[in-house]
């Protein structure tokens, strides 16, 4: 009985020690705005104070006077997301790529909540703070849960919309949530999340939403990484209104009637075809463009070519309303 006892003490004590390395391992400290600033802030940021403590940080390209249209990213991402298209856009349009609060370099408090419907409102006001009145807008995952969102809450000032595999439907069962989720179901595991570096469930979870996973370099994952790391990211992150981001029925979807286009990869194991589909269904006049072999991010993944149908979509929509 001594050596039972002996021996499950030994076990106790040698898995407190592996727990303990892995942390020390793993932890990741906070790193100071200023710091991450000096490291990914470009001539092109511009910051701007909305209220609520948001002081948010979007990237501007384009001739000021040109038609405006705002890029949103998605859960976790940042508007470096869109560095292909805005490289394709912006030689026509005023691209402003937004980083929501909780991601990038935007500075928000620690008990911000993301909803999409309070996002929408965000970006509208942050229009109407750099003098945009009418705009074109266009999400991704997340994101396009945000852009749906200021169609049917501020329809007055879209031009047009663009829906890149977007967030709004309950999604089917598909097999198991990435790690990084199932952790997120715990109380203990979203502690543990906010005080380590998350580089190999990044790795890992966003490689794995992608079709080809070598357009996911390891620059891009270091990127995402360390921008979580900013104060406060790793709170709002993990305490999002996840109910907020599957609202959408065939009746608030149906009342959208700006111009809309919807891409989607036909292997997104974020978010199914079939969520598309119906965008494509309820919303009339919609044009969906499915991309084979593509999963959750058409604008890293085949950077130019949606680039390419999102110009062509929105010169034929701007030449129509003239």
């Amino acid at each position: 009985m001594k050596l039972v006892v002996q021996a499950v003490t030994v076990l106790v004590l040698l898995l407190f020690v592996a727990a303990l390395s892995a942390y020390f391992a793993l932890r990741g400290p906070t790193i100071p705005y200023a710091e991450l600033a000096a490291s990914w802030a470009t001539p092109e940021s511009h910051y701007a104070d909305l209220g609520e403590g948001v002081r948010l940080h979007y990237r501007e390209d384009g001739a000021k006077d040109a038609p405006a249209l705002i890029l949103v990213h998605g859960f976790g991402d940042s508007h470096f997301t869109w560095e292909g298209w805005t490289q394709v856009l912006s030689q026509h349009y005023r691209v402003i790529a937004v980083d929501l609060p909780g991601h990038g370099l935007t500075d928000a408090p620690n008990d911000y909540i993301l909803r999409t419907s309070d996002l929408a409102d965000l970006v509208v006001r942050l229009a109407h703070s750099i003098g945009i009145d009418h705009f074109s807008i266009a999400g991704n995952s997340l994101g396009g849960g945000v852009a749906w969102q200021v169609a049917v809450r501020h329809k007055e000032v879209l031009d047009a919309l663009i829906l890149d595999a977007a967030a709004g439907w309950a999604q089917p069962s598909a097999g198991a949530a990435p790690l990084a989720f199932r952790i997120m179901a715990y109380p203990l595991g979203r502690e543990i999340l906010k005080h380590i570096d998350n580089k190999p469930l990044i790795r890992t979870g966003v490689r794995g939403e992608v079709g080809n996973p070598a357009v996911i370099t390891d620059a891009f994952i270091d990127r995402w990484a360390v921008l979580q790391r900013a104060p406060g990211h790793r709170d709002i992150l993990l305490d999002i209104d996840f109910a907020s981001v599957s609202t959408a029925t065939p009746e608030i979807i149906g009342a959208i009637k700006i111009p809309t286009l919807i891409l989607q990869g036909e292997i997104d194991p974020v978010i199914s075809k079939s969520s598309a589909e119906k965008f494509a269904r309820n919303i009339a006049g919609s044009r969906l463009i499915l991309y084979p072999q593509v999963g959750h991010l058409p604008q890293v993944e085949i950077a130019q070519q949606s680039a390419q149908d999102v110009d062509d979509f929105l010169q034929s929509v701007l030449k129509s309303a003239q």
